[in-house]
């Protein structure tokens, strides 16, 4: 992610942490004070925002000894989650299952 010109005032506005809906997400912001956030993060954070107070059904699949836990597309995206990456798993002592990415 390099400079970008800004549609304000025309100079190049530099690579900037920007705060977006409570969240720190990557953007550009410009010496005359427009920031410009990063399309596909602030997509993203919208995503996990609506999502966030839903609770999904989620199947559980096996694969030799272990079982898998499917998780829907939408919950995988709005976390960023990828094929091979590590959740942690924590087992609450009224049974509940909490996953938290890595």
């Amino acid at each position: 992610m390099k400079g970008m010109i800004c549609a304000k005032c025309g100079k190049i506005a530099a690579e900037a942490s920007l705060r977006f809906q409570g969240h720190d997400i990557k953007g550009w912001k410009c010496a005359c004070g427009e920031e410009y956030f990063d399309g596909a993060e602030a997509e993203r954070l919208l995503l996990f925002n609506k999502l966030q107070h839903i609770e999904f059904p989620v199947k559980l699949g096996q694969m030799r000894s272990n079982l898998i836990l499917r998780i829907p597309k939408e919950a995988q995206r709005a976390l960023g989650l990828r094929k091979g990456e590590t959740l942690r798993l924590k087992i609450g002592a009224d049974g509940k299952i909490e996953l938290r990415t890595a």
